[in-house]
């Protein structure tokens, strides 16, 4: 449910909340939120019990990024995820479509389902950011202060029975979505967060939350930005599933970045796809040439 500090908040089998540590024998490798693992040894939840975990089982889906499109080492963000909602602001923060690109790339990498949720539309209206990704299989909840109560209950059936992480900027709304689809968020959050030694939690690390009616929220912090390092260059074009078919006319040794032989920009001039998304895909394979 939780990482600090080399402390893991595990959820039991009996539904009792333990603290564990890494065992040597799992070396180096990484245990991240969402991990199903095996632990031995003081599993009865009291202030001084200590487990180990000693196993993690096969992941079935991850969700990866770096530090930047230069940074060889790629972080696992969640472990086992099946949903992502992209949480984005129509203003304070103005809505950021590269970012979200970005976040849907890793998404469709992981092989798991990405869902778009608008907060703010009162203050600002979102054709515009709605047009652009119109063209893509992603649903889309809107939601604004008046209404928030139908946004959360559209967005919570789509998250029952799935694991479901939540990633946006600081300031989007995310924890203010959060706190309604988990309502006592604060009192589990604070349960974990004793148990592990943290502090008040304010997102600074991920964090699993079980949903009333079932399934599983993962909170994590405010991004600035997402690092695709890990995706090869011939996967990123796959990752934008609305260019993709466009790309069956050009030359087998495209690079898709020479509008002079790309045949994706006649894809988009006939209008199946925007061509804010064809230069947000040209923007992270130039990145990656550069790297």
């Amino acid at each position: 449910m939780s990482v600090d500090r080399g402390r893991y908040g595990c959820l039991l089998a009996d539904g009792a909340l333990s603290v564990a540590m890494r065992a040597r024998e799992l070396g180096r490798r990484a245990i991240a939120v969402g991990d199903e693992v095996e632990v031995v040894g003081d599993t009865t939840g009291g202030p001084d019990a200590l487990a180990r975990i000693v196993r993690i089982t096969p992941r079935r889906s991850v969700l990866r990024r770096s530090a930047d499109d230069a940074d060889p080492v790629e972080r696992v963000l969640v472990a086992n995820a099946e949903q992502l909602v992209v949480v984005c602001a129509t203003v304070d923060p103005a809505p950021q479509p590269r970012l979200i690109d970005r976040c849907l790339v890793a998404a469709y990498d992981a092989e798991i389902t990405p869902i778009l949720c608008i907060t703010k539309v009162d203050l600002a209206v979102p054709d515009q950011l709605v047009e652009g990704y119109s063209r893509l299989d992603l649903p889309m909840v809107r939601s604004s202060k008046p209404d928030r109560a139908r946004a959360v209950a559209e967005l919570k059936a789509r998250l029952i029975g799935h694991v479901t992480v939540l990633v946006g900027s600081s300031g989007v709304g995310k924890s203010t979505l959060v706190n309604a689809l988990v309502p006592d968020a604060t009192q589990r959050i604070g349960e974990v967060s004793a148990r592990t030694g943290k502090g008040q939690h304010t997102t600074t690390a991920a964090i699993a939350l079980p949903l009333p009616d079932g399934g599983w929220v993962i909170d994590t912090p405010g991004i600035r930005s997402f690092g695709l390092a890990h995706v090869d260059r011939d996967r990123l074009v796959h990752c934008f599933p609305d260019l993709v078919p466009g790309t069956a006319a050009c030359p087998t040794d495209c690079d898709h970045l020479d509008p002079e032989v790309c045949e994706l920009d006649a894809w988009v001039a006939a209008g199946n796809a925007s061509a804010a998304r064809l230069d947000s895909l040209r923007r992270l394979l130039v990145n990656r040439d550069e790297s």
